[in-house]
């Protein structure tokens, strides 16, 4: 007779990692492209474009953060995602920091 696995033991955390962590790093990831990307923020666009732009930037949040939610199911465990994710959004922050300041 086959044994069945048991429901790991880490999926609370690996969710509760996915939804905090990984929605720091889907803001900070929109972050670094909407400064740095096409045209950044301080580059001249129309009324239109700046509507658009704005727009695009705020749902785009949600698609890349139900993504890296869903990927947080393929660590071992939840401290690993924690530690990995806060690791990612903590450099997305810097690397905003850095170019920034370069502007």
């Amino acid at each position: 007779m086959k044994s069945v696995a048991p429901i790991q033991p880490h999926w609370l955390s690996k969710s509760l990692a996915g939804v905090v962590a990984g929605g720091l790093l889907s803001f900070a990831f929109v972050g670094l492209i909407v400064w740095f990307g096409p045209d950044g923020l301080n580059g001249t666009l129309t009324n239109s474009e700046l509507l658009w732009k704005t727009q695009f930037n705020m749902w785009i949040i949600a698609p890349v953060w139900l993504v890296i939610l869903s990927l947080t199911f393929l660590f071992k465990t939840g401290k690993q995602a924690w530690g990995y994710l806060l690791l990612a959004s903590a450099v997305c922050f810097a690397m905003q920091v850095v170019f920034r300041s370069m502007l």
